[in-house]
């Protein structure tokens, strides 16, 4: 399936919030599964873990637990699901990928630290290929590596730096439908687009507090129409471009309180009452958002980690083709609203 030619982006609605502190502790990465289920990457000392729910905000138990042994996670960072529905989670301390089924059997883990082919030094953003491959972004390193799922190392890009292609301390990292790798690097403020096979592509973004400019990015998403979401990590927002980088809209946070947070609010007297006494205004905001996933349906799912949720949005726009909007002016100098 092609990307449309143009689209009339008609908005681009909050939907609703899943979790709860307890629940989804810390998220730092969200996955989605088949028939509704849905996994939340909780990253927290003592309780890192995977937390599996579904639409309903239903506990469905929890994988993995805090620590360095086999079935263990101790500074996870991102979540992905191969076709089978297993689960693949980079830890950057352990310097290592864990891999476990959706019930949450332990079923095996590669990489070990170094600097050489194949060695890791905290990886963060991992994503698959179209073929199950993963690119890894290998932070200390400052560049990207592309293993089997079964961790054979088969290539790597990138260096210390602030030119194109190079990169200083990665964190965020997609695959979208066509192959292209998108990174998130962090202290470099910017996102950097790439082939499969690493050749540069573009790159867009700078520090700051502006629109299309960056604090940090932790994150990035692509959906089917090409546009790419980046998690503002510093400036505590959700960025939207289209395909070639150009800014379009930016995610505050709209949160309400979730279904399991209603349930537990209503059987909790004391805890009403200090909601009560509370100013809300502030409490739809996001709070140092850590990941963003898009999926099929053109749903937004941001890993609002400060306050232990996840804010879902809903993607209206609807695929124009080149019949149905007028051509790119050569000259545009009127923005007509």
């Amino acid at each position: 399936m092609g990307r449309p030619h143009a689209l009339l982006r008609a908005g681009f609605p909050y939907l609703t919030t899943l979790g709860m502190r307890r629940f989804s502790w810390y998220p730092v990465d969200v996955a989605i599964g088949g028939e509704g289920r849905m996994y939340s990457l909780n990253r927290q000392e003592g309780t890192t873990s995977v937390w599996r729910f579904n639409w309903e905000d239903e506990d469905h138990g929890k994988i993995g637990s805090y620590g360095s042994g086999d079935g263990q996670l101790m500074w996870p960072v991102n979540l992905i699901l191969d076709r089978e529905e297993n689960l693949y989670i980079s830890d950057e301390a352990l310097h290592r990928i864990v891999i476990f089924d959706r019930e949450g059997t332990f079923l095996g883990k590669w990489g070990e630290f170094g600097d050489g082919e194949g060695q890791l030094n905290r990886p963060s953003g991992i994503s698959f290929d179209a073929d199950e491959n993963i690119y890894v972004a290998d932070g200390l390193n400052h560049r990207i590596q592309q293993f089997t799922k079964d961790g054979q190392y088969l290539s790597s890009w990138g260096e210390l730096g602030d030119g194109e292609s190079q990169l200083n301390m990665p964190w965020g990292l997609t695959v979208d439908d066509l192959g292209d790798v998108y990174v998130a690097d962090w202290r470099n403020d910017r996102i950097q687009k790439f082939s499969c096979d690493g050749e540069f592509q573009f790159s867009f973004g700078n520090s700051g507090a502006g629109n299309g400019e960056f604090n940090r990015p932790t994150g990035v998403a692509v959906d089917l129409d090409g546009d790419i979401y980046v998690v503002d990590w510093g400036n505590n927002r959700v960025q939207q471009f289209d395909s070639t980088g150009r800014y379009l809209y930016k995610f505050t946070g709209d949160a309400t309180i979730s279904k399991i947070g209603r349930n537990y609010l209503m059987a909790n007297a004391t805890s009403l009452r200090q909601r009560e006494m509370m100013c809300t205004e502030t409490q739809k905001l996001l709070r140092r958002p850590q990941s963003a996933t898009v999926d099929a349906e053109g749903r937004l799912f941001i890993a609002d980690y400060g306050r232990h949720r996840i804010q879902i949005y809903q993607k209206e726009a609807y695929a124009l083709g080149p019949d149905q909007i007028a051509p790119v002016p050569r000259s545009p100098s009127l923005i007509v609203a």
